[in-house]
């Protein structure tokens, strides 16, 4: 009992030391699994370090439905002060064999993807992210209108060490 007591309590310290440095992470889920082209993703980020740099991540769960092996996204970083970054990113979903890339047990994978580098917050407000997929079909002109697979849609921050 004392030994399982031991490893409880390294495995609880181990696992607190990997997340010291998360600031800030939420989750939107998409409606049973669908994410609707017209559904933005949005998230408010308020009271962040203003001298501390840091890293974003996008994490996307997806499960088994999902036919894709990439995934395109449009996102919008908006200043306080009304500036607003957009881009349009890609990222990669499975290894070339077709397995699912990410971490989780079972249907479910959740990916960390790589948003923004070295973000300082200098400006004080609300800093807002807006996350919407751009997905379609080799060859088609039209998107997809209701991209299945897509369980969660969620931003991370982390402070830089």
């Amino acid at each position: 009992m004392r030994n399982f007591l031991l490893l409880f309590l390294l495995l609880g310290v181990l696992m607190t030391s990997c997340q010291d440095n998360l600031v800030y992470t939420e989750f939107r889920p998409t409606a049973n699994g669908k994410w609707l082209a017209d559904e933005v993703m949005k998230f408010d980020i308020a009271e962040m370090d203003s001298l501390q740099g840091h890293n974003l991540f996008i994490n996307i769960r997806n499960d088994e439905t999902f036919e894709f092996s990439n995934l395109f996204l449009i996102t919008e970083f908006e200043h306080p002060n009304g500036e607003t970054i957009r881009d349009t990113l890609e990222y990669v979903m499975t290894k070339p064999d077709g397995n699912w890339l990410g971490t989780g047990y079972g249907s479910i994978k959740e990916n960390k993807l790589w948003y923004k580098e070295n973000i300082v917050f200098k400006d004080s407000g609300v800093y807002k992210v807006r996350v919407s997929h751009a997905m379609r079909k080799n060859g088609d002109v039209e998107g997809i209108q209701m991209l299945e697979g897509i369980t969660d849609v969620g931003i991370q921050i982390e402070e830089i060490q």
